[in-house]
């Protein structure tokens, strides 16, 4: 029972009300509240993974955990929703808690994709999954090549493959939207790819709005050589003489990979401002013993923590961004939720943007504080993401 509805019986009780008409004016505070779910902390066993075959030129087979038949057209799916895994490469756990939020916002799923990608590594093939792309553990992560793949194959086309496989019409004829939403290391794949891919215009084109969801990354790229001196400052870095690489392809644009070197870094910046990013940061991601956090001085020179360097980030954006240019970013701090992308995920913000549905804070929803553009900007947005116009 809810506060308010405890609140409602006591008052009952001490002014001698009568039990019908408190019921009544319970389900009519409810009523007000009617399109907000109190999520449960669900547990379910990992589905079967999926075999797919991506690619036109190249064709090879990828796995894929997902709520429906991929082998199949359909066409009453609506909505895409593509989680990514971290270092992990637990595509199993990121499905099943987001499929766990799904059940319990949206119990008719036949018009919404859920699906979790898996990259493998070597050791990765020990669960089945063979005769595929491999990857170094980490190296999926920032759009490196695969192992085992002549002429190469980088994440990034892999993303590529996957997008254009899940936007054709003639498998899928009503989609309208996708979100690529990942966390860790694969918060860091959604942040470079959103930035450096090619298929965005050409997805968005034939009536698609695709939209990327980066949550508590252990690094950005960024697209200048400027860093952050303090939470609001930036200016070039001071400490080029002991990191010289600190601006090298992860954490900047120099040295950077083939996939990503088609623009000049000022046409980056601005279409990635331009492309529909939202940040989820967890205010309670500071813990520096981590053995998953960067602590390259590359790294460190962002921050030292993941959620002061997403901070930085956010302001960075508006440093770096000339007055008439699109930013079409959103960020919100997920309260008291440190590393942990269930919690992220089932987060009040998460939610709305993944499913579009209200839920409650609790302690498996925790709540949101949307981050203004401006730092001394009072708005708060937990629930109900808005689109910023050019020149916020």
């Amino acid at each position: 029972m809810s506060l308010v509805s405890k609140a409602l019986l006591m008052f009952a009780r001490i002014f001698g009300l009568s039990s019908i008409y408190c019921v009544c004016l319970m389900f009519a505070v409810k009523d007000s509240y009617a399109q907000a779910i109190e999520l449960a902390d669900i547990k379910l066993a990992a589905p079967a993974w999926q075999r797919v075959n991506l690619g036109k030129t190249l064709k090879y087979d990828f796995p894929l955990y997902a709520n429906h038949d991929l082998t199949q057209t359909d066409d009453k799916i609506k909505e895409i929703v593509i989680v990514l895994h971290g270092l992990g490469r637990n595509g199993d756990g990121y499905f099943t808690a987001a499929q766990s939020t799904l059940d319990q916002v949206r119990p008719d799923q036949t018009d919404i994709l859920l699906i979790a990608p898996n990259f493998v590594a070597p050791d990765d093939q020990k669960k089945g999954f063979t005769g595929m792309p491999l990857w170094a553990p980490t190296a999926w992560a920032s759009g490196q090549n695969a192992l085992n793949v002549a002429g190469g194959l980088s994440s990034y086309e892999v993303m590529d493959d996957l997008l254009l496989l899940l936007s054709d019409k003639g498998i899928y004829p009503s989609v309208k939207r996708i979100i690529l939403a990942g966390h860790s290391a694969g918060g860091q794949l959604t942040q470079r790819y959103a930035a450096l891919n090619h298929v965005d215009q050409q997805i968005r084109a034939i009536g698609i709005d695709l939209q990327y969801v980066v949550a508590n990354p252990s690094a950005f790229m960024y697209f200048t050589t400027d860093r952050p001196s303090s939470d609001t400052t930036f200016g070039p870095y001071a400490g080029v003489s002991a990191c010289p690489t600190y601006n090298n392809y992860r954490y900047g644009l120099e040295e950077m990979i083939p996939y990503g070197s088609a623009l000049p870094a000022k046409e980056l910046l601005q279409r990635y401002l331009a492309r529909p990013v939202t940040y989820l940061m967890g205010t309670a991601d500071h813990d520096l013993s981590r053995a998953d956090l960067d602590k390259s001085c590359a790294a460190q020179a962002q921050g030292q923590t993941r959620i002061e360097r997403a901070r930085r980030y956010w302001a960075y954006e508006r440093f770096v961004a000339t007055p008439w240019v699109k930013i079409n970013h959103l960020a919100y701090e997920v309260q008291g939720i440190g590393h942990d992308q269930s919690k992220m995920f089932k987060s009040t913000c998460a939610v709305k943007l993944f499913f579009a549905k209200d839920v409650e804070p609790n302690a498996v929803s925790a709540s949101c504080v949307f981050k203004p553009a401006q730092s001394d900007s009072k708005a708060i947005e937990p629930l109900a993401p808005k689109r910023l116009e050019p020149g916020a």
